[in-house]
């Protein structure tokens, strides 16, 4: 009988990782992700945002989903500061990651 919520736990926990918790706000698809600072273009500003990087403080989430998450949740913030592009400052790091905000459209 101890197995069974060992079993129930294990399965939660496995569904849980395949949801994507973060969803595309309106205006953010038209948002372009550049790998490096874009030439010609005005700095908005810097975009800092988080996702849950664990479940449960024991499962580590796949590290491109977390990647994911963390590049859309950049784009549904850019349009409010007037950026078009974004493009990251480093590498995602426990599920923290910044970007840098342009505007690239004439």
């Amino acid at each position: 009988m101890r197995s069974l919520p060992l079993a129930v736990l294990v399965t939660a926990v496995l569904g849980l990782s395949g949801c994507t918790w973060v969803h595309m706000a309106p205006g953010a698809s038209a948002v372009k992700v550049a790998t490096a600072a874009p030439v010609g273009c005005e700095k908005r500003g810097e975009i800092s945002v988080s996702v849950a990087d664990k479940v449960a403080l024991v499962y580590e989430r796949n590290d491109l989903r977390v990647r994911e998450e963390l590049e859309t949740l950049a784009r549904n913030e850019a349009p409010g500061i007037g950026a078009d592009t974004i493009s990251p400052l480093g590498p995602p790091a426990n599920g923290d990651q910044k970007f840098a905000a342009w505007r690239c459209a004439n």
